[in-house]
C-alpha cells in the first residue's frame, strides 16, 4: 500500500525537477557559455587590445575536467573558433579573446584582425566536434556591452 502512495508522488518530484532543469547537460553539469562581453571597452579602433576586449567565456559547472577538443564557438555569420587539445577544469573558466595574443589555460585568442560578435544583436553558440549543439548565447541592443548568460 505505501508503494502505491509513494509512486505519485515520485512523479510529480521527477516532473518538477524537468521543469526547473532546462537541459540534461546542466543537470548534470557540463560546459556553458557564461558571459559574452560583445562590445569592447572605448572606441572600435581595431586595434589588438580593442579585438581583445571582445571575448566569449566558457565555464565548466561539473566536477570534473572536460576536454573542449574540436568544440567550435561561432557566431551567426558563421565566424568559428575550432579549440585544439584543451581541457577545462572542474568550476574553471576560459575566455575566448577575438584578438591575437599568447594561449593559456585561462584564455585563448581567435588571431582575428576584425571584430566577431555584434554589438547590436548576435547569438555565440558552442558545439561539439559532431556538431551537436553544447549551449548558446543570444543578445540584442537591450543589453548593455556584455551580457551574463
Amino acid at each position: 500500500m505505501r508503494i502505491r502512495a509513494a509512486l505519485p508522488a515520485l512523479a510529480g518530484a521527477v516532473a518538477l525537477t524537468g521543469t526547473f532543469l532546462s537541459t540534461p547537460a546542466q543537470a548534470a553539469g557540463g560546459i556553458t557559455i557564461h558571459r559574452a562581453y560583445f562590445d569592447s571597452p572605448g572606441s572600435d579602433t581595431g586595434s589588438n587590445a580593442s579585438l581583445n576586449g571582445e571575448w566569449v567565456q566558457l565555464k565548466n559547472t561539473s566536477s570534473a575536467a572536460i576536454s573542449v577538443n574540436g568544440w567550435i564557438l561561432k557566431d551567426i555569420a558563421n565566424h568559428r573558433f575550432t579549440f585544439p587539445n584543451v581541457k577545462i577544469g572542474a568550476g574553471k573558466t576560459v575566455i575566448v579573446h577575438t584578438g591575437k595574443g599568447t594561449a593559456t589555460s585561462a584564455h585563448r585568442y581567435q588571431n582575428r584582425r576584425a571584430y566577431v560578435w555584434n554589438n547590436t544583436s548576435d547569438t555565440a553558440t558552442l558545439t561539439k566536434a559532431n556538431g551537436s549543439r553544447v549551449d548558446s548565447c543570444s543578445w540584442t541592443t537591450r543589453d548593455p556591452s556584455s551580457k551574463y548568460c
